[in-house]
């Protein structure tokens, strides 16, 4: 199929002349375009390798492809950060690549954070056809009578860090030759292993380490991030040396923010009249409320195809995905009946091959736009997208600018749209554009000392081969030492003179991502067709019993949650409602870890319990949100050991405010959905790596008392961020509410779509003024 060659500026004009005066557009931001800065071929480079890349049209590396490359080639650990299309997959190709021309022995091992973009790199080093390299992936996907040629044939193995964790370090044996010659290992996308799987991940590294006699080299890509050699040497457990200034072209980009219309009477109605207006929970019905951001992000999708604009449209949730990519395609057929058909949704949970056809469908052309959740921001090359939509913020600024520079790949000019969902830190960023275009990336944020990760880690690198004395440092000194000694009190570990044994035949269990358990299979009950997987962590709120779940446009109802077998039965079915669950939590304070005394108000670090429960679920009209019954579920208590940042103020200093009696869970209520909504402003998560709750009289604090908490077993680092920036994040917390133009509160400061009370009750003018309170007395 012929691919065009739009101009993002027409269809900017048009964008613009639609929006009008009706104030969507809040902001635009020109980025210029830039002139790269290229550096001549070190001289180690092979003159094959040269010219296989010339046939690619690399004519000459960019000075900081050159400079990371010469730094792996001399033997030290490097991270790229460099923005995307920027060709950090040169800087480790060249030193990985002739290092395997010039010594048929050496062996090489990528790490990619998703199977799309392994495959993807597969691609790319198949195509320079380079004598004895035989590039070959390693993964779930891969065939099992395949697995033996790569373990045995190829010296370029592509893979996960689940595969390694799973697969290849367990059988570690089967893999003795090629982990005695590993020269490399490339970690691409780094920043993606961040929170409690980063954490797992910093660990599965330092297992490698101990069984690659050959001590490698690694190679680190990320995006632009916040002190990417601490975050990278903290990854695996080793200085890390830091190139992070981005000398490739750049096309310009004009950037977009974009704020949808309110709607007068209650629950916004999408023009599709497919969703609620607010993508997940509906607002008070007094509150003022915006038009969807997934209809108006499906809108511009839509305008983006009709002019034959290569779009991709990020969305945060799999139904998201499935909903805007519906919405896009009534759109376009409305229009022009079939056109359509060139909108898909991509998400996780399909099928591989399902994947794949995707993948090539857009590189060819055949389709023109696709919804997206974060499956498709990492590395895979999708050249000649022209726009990106994204639907809400992505919870980072690393993801924002990741996601951002999907378009525009090759050099082009580029279009990209943030729309605002209806919530506080959206409604923040797009009035306040300095806090997007004038504030650095966040640094990542990782733990491995977190003992939830630390005690499995260390129980499955004993399984692999005994721990010695020196693994004690390696994998974190003291607190390892303790969590060893812990291990051989539970008899999981016995001490030899030679180091410390695993004692069992199976193996330990170490769920890498935290999702829970083993994923979901979302089957058809009558025909037995697997539809998809869904993770375990989110399936009582996704498809429980009574859920309609979403699959490439076509809708289906849960009739049974199997969780001993994992396994979720569905039927066809397009019932006139959409389905919300509801939930309650409980938290207990387990222990203080640090503590700051500011009079009136205290602020905390420590480790909590927390239980929740999904008990009911709401089933409400498409289109207008009406709530239409609530049904009750019968699905077990979930426990959760974790760490939060709270804060107390005393009900005296509340009062004085004008914060009294009744005010006072309101008040607080308020402030806790709001600060959750902004934390992703001081640390690298979304709201939904987060949990709170509020209460005007907690058990264990004896106070009024505002909690946040990490949605991660021990922690994922994000309650220490915000405890180290409690004032930075309660300030712009503070304003964001205060600066809402609504009355009695609503999505865009401090409703929120994931309360399980229903953001019920809420008092806006007694958030501010007990904000204003605790930000007093931290001054």
């Amino acid at each position: 199929m012929t691919i065009t060659d739009p101009d993002p500026e027409t269809l900017l004009t048009a964008l613009t002349s639609r929006a009008g005066d009706d104030g969507r557009i809040t902001h635009v931001a020109r980025l210029p375009e830039r002139a790269g800065e290229p550096a001549d071929w070190p001289s180690w480079v092979p003159p094959a390798l040269r010219e296989a890349l010339a046939t690619r049209g690399v004519a000459r590396p960019w000075r900081h492809q050159a400079t990371a490359a010469q730094h792996a080639a001399d033997g030290e650990h490097v991270v790229v950060a460099t923005g995307t299309a920027s060709g950090k997959s040169l800087a480790y190709q060249l030193p990985a690549l002739a290092t395997l021309l010039d010594d048929p022995r050496a062996t090489v091992l990528y790490l990619a954070p998703t199977k799309a973009l392994a495959n993807d790199q597969l691609r790319s080093l198949r195509g320079l056809d380079l004598p004895g390299v035989r590039p070959a992936c390693y993964d779930g996907d891969t065939p099992r009578e395949e697995r033996e040629w790569v373990r045995a044939h190829s010296r370029f193995v592509l893979t996960n860090p689940d595969m390694l964790h799973w697969g290849i370090l367990p059988g570690h044996r089967g893999w003795r030759q090629f982990l005695r010659r590993l020269v490399f290992v490339v970690v691409d996308e780094c920043h993606a292993y961040r929170g409690l799987f980063g954490s797992h991940v910093a660990h599965v590294l330092r297992r490698l380490r101990r069984l690659a006699p050959a001590d490698p080299t690694f190679i680190l890509a990320s995006a632009t991030a916040g002190d990417p050699a601490d975050a990278a040497s903290r990854l695996i457990g080793a200085p890390v040396t830091a190139v992070t200034e981005d000398t490739s072209p750049r096309g310009a980009v004009t950037f977009l923010l974009w704020e949808p219309p309110l709607l007068a009477g209650g629950p916004a109605v999408a023009a599709t009249g497919n969703e609620p207006a607010h993508d997940d929970e509906p607002a008070h019905d007094a509150a003022p409320v915006r038009r969807s951001a997934l209809a108006e992000s499906a809108d511009l999708l839509a305008d983006a195809v009709s002019h034959d604009v290569r779009t991709l449209a990020f969305v945060k949730s799999r139904r998201g995905a499935e909903v805007l990519a519906t919405q896009a395609r009534q759109a376009l057929d409305e229009v022009v009946p079939g056109l359509g058909k060139r909108v898909a949704a991509y998400r996780g949970g399909y099928l591989p091959e399902e994947r794949r056809q995707l993948e090539r469908a857009l590189r060819d052309g055949e389709l023109l736009g696709l919804a997206t959740t974060n499956a498709l921001e990492l590395g895979v090359d999708l050249v000649g997208l022209d726009a990106v939509v994204l639907c809400g913020y992505p919870g980072r600024l690393a993801s924002l600018w990741q996601q951002a520079g999907r378009a525009g790949r090759a050099g082009r000019p580029a279009l990209c749209a943030l729309v605002a969902r209806d919530d506080p830190l959206d409604t923040y960023l797009v009035h306040h554009p300095e806090a997007l275009f004038e504030r650095p990336v966040e640094a990542t944020v990782l733990d491995p000392g977190n003992p939830y990760v630390l005690g499995p880690q260390l129980a499955a690198a004993a399984a692999e081969a005994p721990l010695t004395d020196a693994d004690v440092e390696r994998f974190g000194g003291e607190p390892a030492a303790a969590t060893i000694e812990a291990l051989v009190a539970a008899k999981a570990l016995r001490r030899r003179p030679t180091g410390w044994y695993w004692t069992r035949t199976d193996r330990p269990e170490v769920d890498l991502r935290g999702t829970g358990g083993t994923p979901v299979a979302v089957v058809e009950a009558a025909s037995g067709r697997l539809l998809g997987t869904v993770d375990a962590g989110s399936a009582h709120f996704l498809v429980h019993p009574g859920a309609v779940y979403l699959h490439q446009g076509v809708s289906y109802v849960v009739e049974n949650l199997d969780l001993p077998d994992a396994v979720a039965l569905v039927r066809p079915e397009s019932p006139a409602w959409s389905t919300h669950p509801r939930d309650t939590t409980d938290l207990s304070v387990a222990e203080v870890r640090e503590y700051h005394d500011a009079g009136p108000v205290g602020l905390f670090l420590g480790e909590v319990a927390v239980r929740q429960q999904v008990v009911s679920y709401q089933r409400r009209a498409l289109g207008s949100g009406e709530v239409l019954g609530t049904f009750p579920l019968d699905l077990p208590e979930r426990q959760l050991a974790t760490v939060a940042v709270w804060y107390t103020v005393a009900p005296g200093a509340l009062a004085d405010a004008g914060v009294d009696g009744p005010n006072v869970p309101g008040a607080l209520h308020a402030a806790e959905h709001a600060a959750i909504g902004l934390l992703p402003l001081v640390a690298t998560c979304d709201r939904w790596d987060i949990g709170g709750i509020s209460t005007a009289l907690h058990p264990d604090t004896g106070t009024p008392s505002v909690f946040v908490y990490d949605g991660q077993p021990g922690g994922a680092g994000f309650a220490e961020r915000a405890y180290r920036a409690a004032r930075e994040w309660l300030r712009a917390t503070r304003d964001a509410i205060d600066e809402c133009p609504c009355e009695r509160g609503c999505p865009s400061c401090v409703q929120s779509p994931k309360c399980g009370n229903g953001n019920q009750p809420l008092a806006k003018w007694g958030a501010v003024a007990a904000l204003d309170v605790v930000l007093t007395a931290l001054r």
